[in-house]
Parts: structure tokens; C-alpha cells; sequence
């Protein structure tokens, strides 16, 4: 049995060529990563830009039509849920990675860098970092937004009640005259007076409704309160 012999040169070579693919594939994989770290600094660094009369070009063809909403709808649902719904660069939490990529790959799928994004979020959310269920949007023009990401937990079930009574003035007054009515009736018959009578329940229904009425407004002085619909756009402190 004859064994072929063995070239020294050739295996020199076949072994610089295998280290060279490999630091070709090395150096594309590094190419790669550095580019897709300058493409999410670049997201990154939109979200804090100011985002006035910006319009995103997209081909209406690759949009998910589900995900397309008008301010009206926003608002009404910012107003239900009493929620803000503000630039991005407002926003202090933090952007999760799964947006960035899904911006990124709008991007490539569209073909045009994205900005003047919107979050929508409790009012909390844009002045300290929580994870109460922010929805991100990109603006499509004449008024409508295409949402991008929804990240954190989703909202409080009873969130929409709870909300009911600042929509307006008229709401709060009904929930101030409701609580006053149910204290009034826990008051025992007879406290005030030895004779139970309609006239004595309306006078203690009465001083409990002014009494009510008067901590609501404090508070709502105090704390710089304001109702849904003066707030659910407004970039200023008022809660």
C-alpha cells in the first residue's frame, strides 16, 4: 500500500487561507455590530429631538392598517384612562430595546430614517421611570399616528372608573354629592336631633357635601390638579 506523501506548502497554505476567511467573517460580524450600535445611538438620540410638523414618509402598502389611529382616538382614550399623550423626548422611562429594533426595522423596510415620535402614557411615566404600559407612535400625517410598540404592564382594570370624575367638572360634582349622600346615611338617626325627619337628613346631607366639596378643591389646588381633557396633551406639570 503506497502512501501519498505529504506537502508541506500546500498545508501552510490551505491553514493561512481558513485564519483569513475567519478574520474576514470576524471583521464583517464587526462591521455589523458597529453599524447597527450607530443606527440605535441615532434612534436613541430622536427620541430626545424636537418633534414639530414632522411627517413620516411611509409605504402605506407594509403598514398593518390595525395599527393606524387618529389623534381623535388618542384623545379620547387619553381622556377616558387619563393618560398624556406627549413627545418622546418628554418621556422619562426607558425605551425598551424591542422598540428600537421594530424601528429599525420599519426603517429598512420603508427605507427612510423615522422621528418625531409620540408616547402615550400615564402622566407618572413623563416625569419618572415606572412600567405602566407606554405605547409608542411614529406620526403619518394629517393627524394620524401609526403605532410602533406597546411595552410594560397593561393598565388597571378599574384605571377607566377611577378616571371618570376628572373628565369635567360636571363628573366630579356628581362623585362629590354620591360620597356625601352614602355619608349622610351612615350618620345614626337621632345624633342631632330627638325627632328623625327628612328636613334633619338634607341639612346633615348638606354640611357633608360642603365639607367634601371643600377638601376636593384644596387638594385639588394644593396638588395642581387640572381635568383629563386640559391635560392629556399638555408638556407642563400639571397633573
Amino acid at each position: 500500500m503506497f502512501w501519498n506523501k505529504t506537502n508541506i506548502e500546500k498545508k501552510l497554505q490551505i491553514l493561512k487561507s481558513r485564519e483569513e476567511n475567519e478574520l474576514e467573517i470576524l471583521e464583517q460580524v464587526k462591521r455589523i455590530l458597529e453599524h447597527e450600535t450607530l443606527r440605535e445611538q441615532r434612534v436613541l438620540k430622536t427620541f430626545k429631538e424636537q418633534t414639530i410638523n414632522i411627517v413620516n414618509t411611509f409605504d402605506f402598502d407594509l403598514l398593518e392598517t390595525s395599527k393606524i389611529y387618529h389623534l381623535n382616538q388618542i384623545k379620547q382614550v387619553c381622556i377616558d384612562y387619563r393618560l398624556r399623550f406627549l413627545d418622546s423626548r418628554y418621556f422619562k422611562g426607558k425605551i425598551p430595546q424591542t422598540a428600537i429594533s421594530k424601528i429599525k426595522g420599519l426603517e429598512k423596510a420603508h427605507k427612510q430614517k423615522l422621528s418625531g415620535f409620540k408616547i402615550m402614557a400615564p402622566s407618572k411615566l413623563f416625569r419618572l421611570e415606572a412600567k405602566d404600559d407606554p405605547l409608542l407612535f411614529a406620526p403619518i400625517g394629517n393627524d394620524y399616528y401609526y403605532l410602533i410598540h406597546k411595552w410594560g404592564n397593561d393598565l388597571h382594570p378599574l384605571r377607566k372608573l377611577m378616571a371618570w370624575p376628572f373628565k369635567g367638572i360636571i363628573n366630579l360634582t356628581l362623585l362629590v354629592l354620591l360620597i356625601s349622600y352614602v355619608v349622610t346615611g351612615m350618620v345614626p338617626n337621632g345624633l342631632f336631633s330627638k325627632n328623625d325627619s327628612s328636613a334633619e337628613f338634607w341639612i346633615i346631607f348638606f354640611f357633608m357635601f360642603k365639607c367634601i366639596a371643600s377638601v376636593v378643591i384644596f387638594y385639588g389646588f394644593a396638588l395642581g390638579k387640572n381635568f383629563n381633557p386640559a391635560i392629556w396633551n399638555n408638556k407642563y406639570n400639571k397633573t
